[in-house]
């Protein structure tokens, strides 16, 4: 019986030790291994042994994290205050990196990102935080990965989402859009009274050169005035036909 016993203790330890040393790493997944507290490298994925007691393995995930970095109080080149929050991608290239060179490499890629969003934002104005946001995000993702480097991390995107302002900035900047609306609406205006002008300009050198024409223009005037079912039908007078008349009145005029 007392052999038995042994024998089972036995097993059971023999299965424990084993379990222990056999370990499966999937395809998206790292083990770091240290024995003795010494680094021997990243194994995986698949399966693999570790001597118990000795090894001891850190399991690190290589696929893209997606981080909200969280709202920023920012103070703009402008001294407008905003608040703007963002969105990081990133993901493990070098899992040894990844565990020795930082304590958490999630936390710390966290950090990092909120305070480059401050600074990277408070060197900007506020017109080019809203209409250059291609640019800014090209910039803090290369801040960014620029610092997290050493620990083996790759921030492969970084995207700003919101930009929160005052409700009295709000208000200015509608003021500001509808005056540019009216500017524009007026210009284009302007340019069609200019261009209206220069087409008459040219009709009238037209005329000038063919008298004929204006008589046609006469009659084709009084088909269109007719065409409307009017009961007043008018007659155009040329202007040369009352001018002797005008300079006569205007020499009597003058003599009395």
């Amino acid at each position: 019986m007392q052999t038995l016993t042994t024998l089972i203790v036995i097993v059971v330890l023999a299965i424990l030790v084993i379990s222990s040393a056999v370990k499966v790493v999937p395809e998206y997944q790292r083990g770091v291994i240290f024995r003795l507290g010494r680094l021997i490298g990243a194994k995986g994925p698949g399966l693999f042994l570790l001597i118990p007691i000795v090894d001891r393995m850190i399991k690190v995930d290589l696929r893209t994290v997606t981080m909200d970095v969280p709202p920023q109080e920012v103070i703009t080149k402008d001294n407008v205050p905003a608040k703007v929050n963002a969105v990081v991608y990133f993901r493990v290239l070098e899992p040894n990196k990844a565990v020795v060179e930082v304590e958490n490499y999630v936390v710390a890629t966290s950090q990092i990102a909120q305070t480059t969003l401050r600074s990277i934002l408070g060197q900007s104005d506020l017109d080019h935080l809203l209409t250059e946001r291609d640019k800014i995000n090209t910039r803090l993702q290369e801040v960014i990965d620029e610092q997290t480097d050493p620990w083996g991390i790759k921030v492969s995107i970084v995207e700003v989402k919101d930009v929160e302002i005052p409700t009295g900035m709000q208000r200015a900047m509608a003021r500001q859009a509808e005056a540019e609306r009216e500017r524009r609406a007026k210009v284009i205006a302007a340019e069609g009274e200019f261009q209206a002008s220069e087409r008459l300009t040219q009709a009238a050198e037209v005329l000038d050169r063919t008298p004929t024409a204006i008589q046609l223009r006469y009659l084709q005037t009084l088909v269109e005035i007719g065409a409307e079912k009017n009961s007043t039908t008018i007659f155009p007078i040329p202007i040369d036909l009352i001018e002797p008349f005008l300079k006569k009145a205007q020499k009597v005029a003058q003599e009395s």
